[in-house]
């Protein structure tokens, strides 16, 4: 749970994928934007202009998204950008216009030689995000 800090987080911007990790780092960046009356940026993208890969959430899942954020009285933006960016290029674009204090994204489990490298979109966003970055485990 985050704590309040001298350094007020206004914005926190999500990578969201339809994944148990997509779905922690969602629910983590709730808790954040709530705890700071911030606001949350929830962006979905293909991979590599390929919209109908798995990564791509359907619209109605966006769409159900928006409702709970909604629901919830978070002010929010759901982006869904289909530009052909790499997934990594699209939120680091999301995370500089919205000037997000926050970046949140959901890793997955790894084997101990996995843990050596990351994902190249998670290695790409945790170096190169002009922000902190908190990735997170799903429970399953």
């Amino acid at each position: 749970m985050p704590e309040n800090s001298s350094a007020p987080v206004q914005t926190v911007v999500v990578g969201y994928l339809p994944s148990p990790e997509g779905l922690a780092a969602l629910a983590h960046a709730e808790q954040w934007a709530t705890s700071f009356g911030a606001r949350l940026v929830v962006v979905n993208t293909g991979k590599n202009g390929d919209y109908s890969h798995p990564s791509f959430a359907p619209a109605q899942e966006m769409d159900a998204i928006d409702v709970q954020l909604s629901e919830k009285g978070l002010s929010h933006v759901v982006e869904q950008p289909t530009d052909g960016q790499p997934p990594a290029e699209a939120i680091l674009d999301a995370v500089t216009r919205h000037s997000a204090d926050l970046l949140v994204i959901g890793v997955r489990r790894r084997s101990p030689v996995g843990k050596i490298l990351t994902g190249s979109t998670a290695q790409q966003l945790l170096l190169d995000a002009p922000c902190p970055v908190l990735a997170v485990k799903s429970d399953a």
